[in-house]
């Protein structure tokens, strides 16, 4: 009897003890990880502020009730607060309890530091037997390299190979996103998971090719598209926005110039649907395309033939030469060249064009295309110019002096200016001066015809024949 009584206790504690443990120790949800082969659709808008927008579409076996999704192949440089997940088939049957990112990711660094105080092998050769052999150590830190305790010995620099039992689990190959879901879905869920990420950004590169007498040029525009999100994105559906879309500023900044080649092959048709989006214009191609991690790609976007040009030589002032008087005449101004397009439909063009580098090109008398110069442009609506600098004039000369200036009241001065323009080339040219003159001013005498084009600002167009020097003088009256 007392042997059976004994029995029942321990029964009973047994019972009540796995009772205890069981209400300590939660049920484990079931789980579910997805990658790119449950992928089945993929679409990204891509913004020139080194931003993209990703809409992963998945079809997915989700337990009915509450469950783990582990969501693999994201974007490394995914900003997490922007994740969001829906049911594309009801969008009530799916609501998300708890959303983690995961980016602890397995790299040798980590892999050591998670097995710091436990047992790991040394796998080394012995240099007298030249048999390889297998040592059990105990890893103590992993501060600026492993050291290790081996058979009651401190020792670092270890030339054995590092053997571990196994992969902790908080430790992932790749980012993941993980969400705890309550699903009411029996059947296939259909499931959008859209994030913004960081490292994905494109801009415009245009090629323009003047012909021999500066007036006519051909343009092709190109989007390069810069990937360093840390994933590829097959076959996706792609849109471009260009715009200056704000962003908050301690978001991580991306930019990175990008090179052409200078003789390119002929634009294809027109791939990229343009139309006015919010106060941007977005871009659509109109075919699947797969952007891989690390790479740069270019896609045609704009090609026009014939376009009309104004080339224009400028030799401009500066606002201190009117402030007080001066000596020596200056002689290392430039003159700059500067060609101009209008973005007109009459020109080939009239379609919305995006910042980017201008490249300008022409052949030479043998017929090799060369490098002219390049610039930036911003963003730039249908009917407006596109100006570019192209570099300064090696055969226009230009030499400026002040020849005097006297204060006339306390708030009054005048000035008088000698500008000599100077033409080695083989034709004949016309100059526009640029005279930034502060204040109130008048103009008292000039040589040649001038206008006003701004408040502060005189501009005269000088005609200069082949291997001529002509000279601008003029006196204005300053108050200010």
């Amino acid at each position: 009897m007392k042997k059976t009584f004994i029995l029942i206790v321990i029964s009973l504690f047994c019972f009540v003890s796995a009772k205890a443990s069981e209400e300590r120790e939660p049920a484990k949800l079931p789980g579910l990880s997805s990658g790119l082969e449950d992928q089945t659709g993929i679409a990204i808008t891509i913004y020139n502020v080194n931003l993209g927008l990703v809409k992963d579409t998945r079809q997915l076996k989700i337990p009915k009730g509450s469950s783990e999704l582990k969501f693999m192949d994201v974007a490394s440089q995914i900003i997490p607060t922007s994740v969001h997940i829906k049911s594309l088939i009801n969008s009530a049957s799916l609501g998300v309890l708890e959303q983690n990112y995961e980016y602890d990711l397995l790299n040798p660094q980590r892999l050591l530091d998670k097995y710091v105080g436990k047992e790991v092998k040394l796998y080394q050769k012995n240099p007298y037997s030249e048999r390889e052999e297998l040592i059990t150590a105990t890893l103590l830190s992993n501060n600026g390299g492993p050291i290790f305790k081996i058979n009651n010995e401190i020792t670092f620099g270890h030339p054995g190979r590092i053997i571990f039992p196994g992969v902790p689990e908080n430790l992932i190959s790749k980012p993941t996103l993980v969400w705890l879901l309550e699903n009411s879905l029996a059947s296939m869920q259909k499931v959008e998971a859209s994030y913004l990420t960081n490292g994905i950004t494109w801009r415009a590169d245009y090629v323009v090719t003047l012909n021999a007498k500066d007036d006519k040029a051909d343009l092709s525009g190109w989007v390069t598209i810069d990937n360093k999100s840390g994933t590829t994105y097959r076959d996706a559906k792609l849109k471009l926005v260009a715009g200056d879309v704000n962003r908050v500023k301690d978001e991580v900044e991306y930019r990175q110039k990008l090179g052409r080649v200078a003789e390119m092959a002929a634009a294809p048709a027109k791939q990229f649907k343009e139309e006015e989006f919010f106060e941007y214009h977005i871009y659509t191609l109109e075919r699947p395309s797969t952007i891989k991690d690390n790479q740069t790609k270019q896609i045609s976007l704009v090609s026009a033939d014939s376009i009309p040009v104004k080339k224009e030589l400028v030799f401009r002032g500066a606002n201190y030469y009117y402030t007080s008087r001066y000596g020596d005449p200056i002689t290392n101004q430039k003159v700059n060249v500067y060609v101009e397009i209008q973005n007109r439909k009459e020109h080939n063009l009239g379609m919305p064009l995006p910042k980017g580098t201008v490249r300008v090109y022409k052949h030479d008398s043998k017929g090799s295309l060369q490098f002219v110069g390049e610039d930036s442009i911003d963003h730039t609506p249908k009917d407006e110019k596109v100006r570019i600098k192209l570099g300064n004039a090696f055969d226009v000369v230009g030499t400026r002096k002040q020849m005097d200036w006297k204060k006339i009241a306390s708030d009054t001065y005048e000035a008088s200016f000698e500008i000599s323009l100077r033409n080695h080339k083989k034709e004949d040219i016309v100059v526009k001066v640029i005279e930034p003159i502060p204040g109130d001013w008048t103009m008292l005498s000039s040589s040649h015809e001038y206008t006003k084009a701004a408040a502060f600002t005189a501009e005269f167009n000088i005609p200069v024949p082949k291997d001529k020097e002509v000279k601008l003088t003029y006196r204005v009256r300053m108050r200010y």
